[in-house]
């Protein structure tokens, strides 16, 4: 889904709303989720019995790394909503923290400095602190947008998250 803009409480829990309606499944294929107002019942992308494949079964943030020091208390808040109502379903989480190599010199310089990086290691804590997922939920990784071959050990890092997902969500299944 897009990402989040919180303007105001109001329009932020209409957001969490749908939300929660996606990860219980009640939300079909194709609907673009609209912050102004929540799906209603009667709206053709309301599935009003959802199967266990309509569900969510991990919720994976991506968040730029590069702008938690930036990032406003509302963003914040929205997120810890969500992982709220996930936390409420028992919906694991994860956060794939993205630029890191953008957000840190050191990790810029070279890649394997990810889990060297005291920068890196301040913003993860402070995002976790802010919104309440567990720190060992959050996972670096480097954008790979233009690079043919990979050297720099960048999909070790994403490998490594999609590793943790699969497991996670797996877990999660089995678990129902």
């Amino acid at each position: 889904m897009a990402g989040l803009n919180a303007s105001s409480r109001k329009i932020r829990q209409l957001h969490v709303k749908d939300v929660k309606r996606a990860l219980k499944g009640h939300i079909k294929e194709g609907y673009r989720f609209n912050p102004e107002r929540k799906l209603s019942k009667d709206d053709p992308h309301y599935n009003s019995s959802p199967s266990d494949s309509d569900k969510v079964h991990i919720l994976v943030f991506v968040v730029d790394a590069s702008t938690i020091p930036n990032m406003k208390q509302e963003d914040m808040e929205v997120i810890e909503d969500i992982r709220d109502e996930a936390d409420e379903m028992e919906v694991p989480q994860i956060v794939l923290f993205t630029k890191v190599d953008e957000a840190c010199p050191k990790i810029s310089r070279d890649i394997r400095n990810v889990y060297k990086s005291v920068s890196l290691k301040e913003k993860i804590t402070k995002f976790s602190a802010d919104t309440g997922i567990n720190i060992v939920y959050i996972y670096p990784v480097k954008n790979i947008h233009s690079e043919s071959d990979l050297k720099d050990g960048a999909d070790v890092l994403i490998l490594h998250a999609l590793r943790r997902i699969i497991e996670r969500g797996h877990d999660f299944l089995n678990k129902s």
